[in-house]
């Protein structure tokens, strides 16, 4: 569910009257994100992947913002993403990169989504299904450089030839050739250079036979703001389109001039004093040193939040920083809000949001559950309602 707040401002709200927990998305975030990243990329066009429902931010919404911002491409994984942009009418360039034996390429062939081919078996039906319509489809071929998953890795010439062949009965419109970094997120790794060394020759490879796509690209969010070698013709950049950084390390959103663009929120549905010694959830892996007052939040790990994350995740409640007391259950978790707390049940719960502002951050929960930020942020569950602020009314 949808609800979108008011265009006129970006400001954090308070959720859905009677939501026990929310999603707010802040499309102005990604639109200025989107910017930056563009100003970054220097010549180079922006692809905004947008995948994984837009990394958790919503599908429709998020390119649209994207767009707005400046990106001239879309990036789906799945096929049934690609097409779903298309019937809500989005008409900018998209790419899709996954699809099975059996899926609609013929669809995406009518609705002019360009397909990666990246095994003699894709090209094979791609080919098949625009020899069946009577018109070129788009492709970009793919090129394993050295991360071992998706892409030709060691039948690269063959590729190249059947390409070739493709292309001059008139079956396939080349429009791009891409790979993707191992260790993009550690700029000085010396897999960075050897792949975009393989890059440059399978491209080279390409152009001898007179196959010349117009785009090549290989930076993904962690090489857009930290290798402008990879730039190429486009980037395309993932995580970073959201206001995450994919190089903590290196440094957070605010360095990059990005911002955080979702915000995780909930209400206490219960506030209750309990003496000391009392053990908390399952297990009691949490037990109150002393006397105290603890609340319940009622989102939990079918709503996303990460079960490893027990004692550990953080959350802010009247601007105190707290952790999960004891372990994350299906639909609630436990907060030891201490003795002096004087609120009540409909108090507002922070989980993560803007790191600037001094909230828990996703990067703060990944630490937190021993993960990745992309994860805390793609895997908010389906019954948070989401809203929507900024964007285009």
């Amino acid at each position: 569910m949808d609800i979108s707040a008011s265009s006129a401002s970006s400001a954090p709200a308070t959720g859905p009257d009677g939501a026990s927990a929310w999603v707010e998305v802040d499309l102005d975030a990604i639109r200025d994100n989107v910017g930056e990243l563009a100003r970054r990329a220097g010549s180079a066009q922006v692809m905004a992947v947008v995948k994984g429902d837009g990394y958790g931010h919503g599908l429709l919404p998020s390119a649209r913002a994207a767009l707005a911002g400046g990106a001239t491409w879309l990036g789906a994984a799945q096929l049934d993403e690609a097409l779903a942009l298309r019937v809500a009418g989005i008409t900018s360039p998209i790419l899709t990169w996954l699809f099975v034996p059996g899926a609609d390429v013929g669809g995406a062939i009518d609705a002019n989504i360009d397909l990666t081919v990246g095994s003699a078996w894709t090209l094979e039906a791609v080919h098949a299904a625009a020899v069946e319509r009577g018109r070129p489809a788009r492709v970009q071929v793919k090129v394993d450089t050295g991360l071992g998953r998706g892409g030709v890795l060691e039948d690269w010439s063959d590729m190249v030839a059947a390409l070739a062949r493709a292309q001059a009965e008139g079956a396939v419109e080349v429009t791009g050739v891409w790979s993707h970094f191992a260790w993009a997120d550690a700029p000085d790794h010396p897999t960075v250079r050897a792949q975009q060394e393989r890059f440059v020759d399978a491209c080279s490879e390409l152009e001898r036979v007179g196959v010349r796509p117009p785009l090549r690209h290989l930076a993904n969010s962690a090489a857009t703001l930290t290798n402008p070698s990879a730039h190429f013709d486009l980037v395309r950049p993932g995580i970073a389109v959201y206001g995450l950084s994919p190089v903590p390390q290196i440094g957070d959103p605010a360095h990059f001039g990005l911002r955080e663009a979702m915000r995780v929120g909930a209400r206490l549905s219960l506030v209750k004093a309990a003496r000391a010694g009392q053990g908390v959830s399952y297990g009691h892996e949490y037990v109150t040193a002393s006397d105290t007052v603890l609340g319940l939040v009622p989102m939990g790990y079918a709503d996303g939040v990460p079960r490893s994350a027990g004692g550990h995740g953080p959350v802010s409640v009247r601007g105190q920083r707290l952790s999960v007391a004891g372990r994350v259950c299906m639909d609630q978790f436990v907060l030891d809000l201490g003795p002096a707390y004087a609120g009540a049940a409909g108090d507002e719960v922070i989980l993560f949001g803007r790191s600037a502002d001094g909230e828990p951050s996703a990067e703060d929960w990944a630490q937190a559950a021993g993960t990745i930020s992309y994860e805390i942020v793609t895997r908010t569950g389906p019954r948070l309602p989401r809203v929507l602020l900024g964007g285009d009314p």
